[in-house]
């Protein structure tokens, strides 16, 4: 779908471009979820895919149901904190946060859940995918390290909020 919606932008001109997040306009609060679906060019969407697909597929192991609430909660994660302090006049659109926020979750998930399974993905995308945190952090001009920022902690309450039952009801009993 993301590929498809780019050849329409550019068939179109950059007409959806559109739908990205220009900060603290209140008009701006309904591109939060349009703009995670949208790039800036195929080479932004290209850099985004491969993890995307590498990652949503980890974190869709625990689920169909699962998977889309996680990714809700890091679309409105990652598209509010860019809305709140990405500079203002400027632009973001993108899947990466949705990457950060996948990468966070399923770090997250191998502590919360506690199972072998979720530990080993853990490690392996901490061993693969480590080295995108760089990312969050302001490094590079033109690059959102807002929305990868704020996807990245979106990803990390995703792994508290859909943590296993089992889990929960034991983290009741303890307190």
């Amino acid at each position: 779908m993301l590929w498809l919606l780019e050849f329409v932008d550019v068939a179109s001109g950059g007409a959806l471009d559109t739908y990205g997040i220009t900060p603290r306009e209140p008009g701006e609060l309904r591109d939060i979820v349009p703009a995670a679906f949208l790039h800036f060019g195929f080479g932004h969407l290209a850099a985004n895919t491969m993890p995307l697909l590498v990652l949503g597929f980890l974190a869709a192991l625990g689920g169909i149901r699962r998977f889309a609430g996680v990714v809700a909660v890091i679309i409105l994660a990652s598209g509010i904190g860019v809305w709140l302090v990405a500079p203002a006049q400027s632009v973001t659109a993108g899947a990466s946060g949705v990457v950060f926020g996948l990468f966070g979750y399923l770090l997250v998930r191998a502590f919360v859940d506690r199972r072998l399974l979720y530990t080993t993905v853990g490690v392996l995308v901490a061993v693969f995918y480590g080295s995108i945190l760089w990312g969050a952090l302001p490094t590079a001009a033109g690059v959102s390290w807002q929305g990868h920022l704020f996807g990245l902690l979106g990803g990390v309450a995703a792994a508290f909020l859909f943590r296993d039952a089992r889990e929960r009801r034991t983290a009741d009993i303890e307190r």
